[in-house]
């Protein structure tokens, strides 16, 4: 829902001038530990893409009175779907599934070390699991259809958000902050990686399939990802 008038981005608290880490991370244990964990983990584009994803998500959720803005152990599970949705293009996380299902399997092994409800864990792994399946992600609950949009509005696939004004202006805020890095190729390139030593983990229908089939059909591209 949304409130009467456009929610101005300059007035979110939760987002303060310096953007500095300390100063946005929810100040509990699970989310220090899931933002130390990506930190350690994620090629700096990744990383960043991470943070500005949860910025975003906690522009709209604050722009529409959302749960995942009022109650500070909602914020915790919105905080921990962004900094860990593409956890599994890491190494560490890098298993037999496709790396989204990966990256909601290790979100909620984070999870259950601070007894998490299963209800909550299951919101974040499918926000995870399902954040490039556009169409159905949006319609699996209020958190998995933020973090789709947060991601939206990160590649720039949504130039307008009803109740939040200034958008441009808070892409330019946070980019500065927390640079690209040439994400797009970053992150194509870390998923087709993965699918060129197994297969299985780029499905026919899937993005990371779509990727894979991509790179098999011209090799030697060296820009982003013409499937992305």
């Amino acid at each position: 829902m949304c409130p009467p008038e456009a929610f101005a981005s300059s007035d979110l608290a939760t987002i303060p001038p310096s953007l500095e880490p300390e100063s946005f991370i929810p100040p509990t244990d699970i989310s220090q530990s899931a933002y130390d964990l990506a930190s350690s983990l994620l090629a700096p584009a990744i990383l960043s893409h991470s943070i500005r994803t949860y910025l975003y998500a906690q522009t709209l959720a604050a722009s529409s009175n959302s749960i995942y803005h009022a109650d500070p152990a909602k914020r915790d599970l919105l905080f921990v779907a962004c900094i860990l949705h593409d956890i599994g293009t890491t190494e560490t996380y890098n298993g037999p599934q496709r790396f989204e299902v990966e990256g909601g399997d290790a979100a909620v092994e984070h999870l259950s070390r601070f007894g998490v409800v299963e209800e909550d864990k299951k919101d974040v792994w499918t926000a995870i699991a399902l954040h490039t399946c556009n169409g159905i992600v949006q319609r699996m609950g209020e958190l998995p259809a933020l973090v789709r949009k947060a991601i939206e509005i990160d590649f720039g696939r949504r130039s307008e958000v009803e109740g939040v004004e200034d958008l441009a202006e808070l892409k330019e805020r946070f980019e500065r902050r927390f640079a690209r890095q040439q994400i797009e190729k970053v992150l194509g390139d870390a998923v087709v990686a993965q699918a060129i030593k197994n297969p299985d983990k780029a499905p026919a229908a899937s993005w990371p399939g779509g990727m894979y089939r991509a790179h098999l059909t011209d090799p030697d591209w060296k820009g982003v990802n013409k499937a992305f």
